[in-house]
């Protein structure tokens, strides 16, 4: 009798954990490196809603290739350590056959070489300092290059003859993509574009007080004023324009794209000008994600409910592995993981014109092609000034 159960329990055991292989074959996984807690929570904590709308979206449709997508998750909080170790736990302990992430720049500059020997792709929603991708065939990013960004707005202004005779450069000390930005960038489109440059100023993130730097701004009287800094930057530099009665445009690419600052400047910041990725009101579709994102944060209790940039690249980069996974006929058979990762990253490599959310996107050299939205405060609330297709 006793031998019976065994051998009962034991049949029971193996037959369980064949019908959890196959459960597990039925499915096609993504890790996903998440920064909901962390210096980027504000930006990045809403990224999971789109990554959740998205893989549900696709599930109900049939999924890919008649296989369902199932997302790992793992909270990095924008620690390029921690996201090392996400990848380490996606690559050899989930089977995952891409990854959506990392978030930042930091993280991109440590999980890169470290994707690129395990052979898995990573596509990061945010990072968008200048060059990361050089020398990785498994490093991908769905966001443009802030140089690329900041000259789209250059030739807008240009084109739209506002005011551009002479300009300089604001940016904060204490943030990598910033301070290049304020160091490099500007600096460089200012003379591409003849725009004399009569200097600059910096400051730290944590400073309140720009008074000191605004002062300086006011002397100089530049037309246009290149701001490298994240949104809170752009929110006290703007207030202390106001307060001193400094009229300039301050110019301004994907760091600043927050869809919430014209709020936040509490009447300031008119005329801010910034090129971005996503803009809700181009087309019904955007406008349809917007709607349903919006359910959703709300339903969730969090403080925003308009998408930013992140959240439309994030959606979108689910989109982009599930047509690179149709594409490379990826099963999800884990004795071809190896081959089916390098699948996923050749049909990258080769994407161009993919009609996604954000627009049409191709990849040059890993990094996404797209088009930017010129974007400016008009009543204290983002519009249109100009639709620009990077060359």
């Amino acid at each position: 009798m006793k031998k019976s159960l065994v051998f009962g329990a034991t049949l029971l055991a193996a037959v369980s954990a064949a019908a959890m292989a196959r459960a597990a074959d039925d499915e096609l996984v993504l890790g996903y490196m998440m920064a909901k807690s962390g210096p980027y929570v504000s930006l990045a904590n809403t990224n999971e809603i789109a990554v959740d709308l998205a893989v549900e979206e696709i599930n109900a449709k049939g999924g890919i290739n008649g296989k369902k997508i199932k997302v790992v998750k793992f909270d990095t909080a924008g620690d390029p350590k921690q996201a090392t170790t996400a990848l380490r736990r996606f690559a050899e302990d989930d089977s995952a056959l891409a990854v959506i992430g990392p978030f930042s720049s930091s993280e991109v500059r440590t999980t890169f070489p470290v994707g690129e020997r395990s052979g898995i792709a990573q596509m990061s929603m945010a990072s968008s300092a200048p060059g990361l991708t050089k020398g990785f065939s498994y490093g991908f990013r769905n966001t443009t290059d802030e140089g690329i960004v900041l000259d789209q707005v250059m030739t807008s202004i240009k084109d739209k003859k506002l005011p551009a005779a002479s300009g300089a450069a604001a940016y904060a000390t204490d943030d990598v993509v910033s301070k290049s930005i304020g160091t490099l960038v500007v600096p460089k489109l200012f003379e591409k574009y003849s725009v004399p440059m009569k200097g600059s100023v910096d400051f730290q993130l944590a400073a309140f007080d720009l008074s000191p730097q605004v002062s300086k701004l006011k002397e100089m009287a530049p037309d246009i004023v290149g701001l490298g800094s994240p949104p809170e930057g752009a929110v006290n530099l703007a207030k202390e324009l106001k307060r001193q009665g400094v009229s300039t445009r301050v110019i301004g690419g994907t760091t600043i794209a927050d869809p919430e600052l014209p709020k936040r400047m509490d009447g300031a910041g008119e005329n801010l000008t910034i090129g971005t990725t996503f803009f809700p009101e181009v087309n019904d579709k955007t406008k349809a994600f917007a709607a349903e994102f919006g359910k959703r944060t709300k339903a969730a209790g969090l403080p925003r409910t308009e998408p930013n940039q992140m959240d439309a690249a994030v959606y979108d980069i689910v989109y982009l592995y599930a047509e690179a996974m149709k594409r490379a006929a990826v099963t999800g058979d884990k004795a071809k993981l190896v081959a089916e990762r390098t699948g996923v990253r050749d049909a990258l490599a080769k994407m161009k014109d993919f009609e996604a959310l954000e627009g049409k996107i191709s990849f040059r050299d890993g990094d996404a092609v797209k088009p930017v939205y010129i974007l400016e405060v008009k009543g204290g609330k983002w519009t249109l000034l100009d639709t620009r297709m990077p060359e």
